[in-house]
């Protein structure tokens, strides 16, 4: 794999309206070779469409994207882009070494389809038909096939549905592996732990719009990072908002939560000013609490 370019995705203004429903609504993004990238966000917020225009399978209302420096049609007809969609239909009257032996004929330069098989973990499969192959085995089969050209770039949609646990292990420690090699990964899931866990990066989409980008901790960070809840007697909430680091505050009876950009400050504050506080319980906020706080429905919608 020789292609180089200085983004490995390049979208600017994309813009896709189906009547009065803005399903994108000026969409940037930036991703770079080697990157992990998760895209997210909850039903309906516009990644599929992003995906779609992304790959050229929709064309957008107004914006431009380059993948590995060429149009998506040439990226893809090319072999620099490898795509693995969920709901992708199978040829059932073939084998799968038969399904991946017919995509690499159609690249320039394609993995052998052994090695193709190898990566994917389904070797041991590719002398069945995938009408007797389970949800996740079919998942693995369209991995091979999204691998067989060689690409720089891979694009997955739900790559791990319908996989079991040691699955999706393996699933995962393969893309790692491909990646080390300097290929780029944008993938689109529901699994928030798995975004956390494996993305360099999440994207996440709101209404057609990026509400938050960068590395999981950065965007933890936009929503107040950390969680510290202690009993304090006799606090108010304006004493304890006026923590410093303190985002938010709740408060029930003596039970007070603080949201907090970072952890220590506000503590030491904390247990300086109440000194009778106590069972104090720190934790970092994940992945899955800044989702549904970067996602939650504007006051207007509720």
């Amino acid at each position: 794999m020789e292609r180089t370019h200085r983004h490995a995705v390049a979208a600017h203004g994309l813009r896709k309206h189906y009547g009065d429903v803005r399903a994108v609504d000026g969409i940037d993004l930036l991703i770079e070779p080697g990157e992990v990238v998760a895209l997210l966000g909850p039903n309906g917020a516009g990644k599929s469409t992003m995906i779609d225009m992304l790959l050229g399978l929709t064309r957008p209302d107004a914006g431009e994207v380059r993948l590995m420096g060429e149009t998506p049609a040439e990226a893809v007809r090319g072999g620099a882009v490898g795509v693995m969609l969920q709901e992708a239909a199978l040829l059932d009257d073939v084998t799968v070494r038969e399904i991946v032996v017919m995509i690499a004929s159609l690249h320039r330069a394609p993995l052998p389809v052994e090695e193709a098989l190898r990566r994917a973990g389904v070797t041991d499969l590719a002398g069945r038909r995938p009408a007797r192959l389970s949800g996740g085995q079919k998942q693995r089969v369209r991995f091979a096939m999204a691998l067989v050209s060689d690409p720089g770039l891979l694009v997955l949609d739900e790559p791990t549905s319908a996989m079991d646990v040691g699955v999706r292990r393996e699933f995962w420690a393969a893309v790692r592996s491909l990646t080390g090699a300097g290929r780029t990964v944008l993938f689109a899931t529901h699994h928030l732990e798995e975004a956390e866990k494996h993305a360099d990066r999440v994207v996440l989409v709101r209404d057609g719009r990026v509400v938050a980008d960068g590395p999981v901790a950065a965007v933890i960070s936009e929503v107040g990072g950390w969680t510290v809840r202690a009993a304090v007697p006799g606090a108010l909430p304006e004493e304890l908002r006026a923590l410093p680091g303190v985002t938010a505050v709740e408060l029930r009876g003596d039970r007070a939560e603080l949201r907090c950009a970072d952890s220590a400050a506000p503590l030491r504050e904390l247990l300086a000013r109440f000194p009778a506080a106590h069972d104090v319980e720190v934790r970092a906020l994940s992945l899955e609490e800044a989702f549904l706080r970067l996602t939650a429905p504007l006051p207007e919608e509720v």
